[in-house]
């Protein structure tokens, strides 16, 4: 499947209205937060991987 012919994918939104959060809410909102985006970086680099993976297939 190509991904023209994909569905739009929807938009995570972690907007969180923070207010009435305490200082060590805060700051384990912020842990959680970092945890988030490593683990996002790591699925990214898995996909780079597999994308430069594909390309060389068809490299000469």
């Amino acid at each position: 499947m190509f991904d023209e012919e994909l569905p739009a994918k929807k938009s995570h939104n972690i907007t969180r209205y923070l207010e009435p959060l305490s200082l060590d809410e805060l700051a384990h909102y912020v842990t959680e937060l970092e945890a988030e985006i490593v683990r996002v970086q790591t699925e990214m680099a898995k996909k780079k991987a597999h994308m430069d993976n594909a390309a060389s297939l068809f490299k000469s």
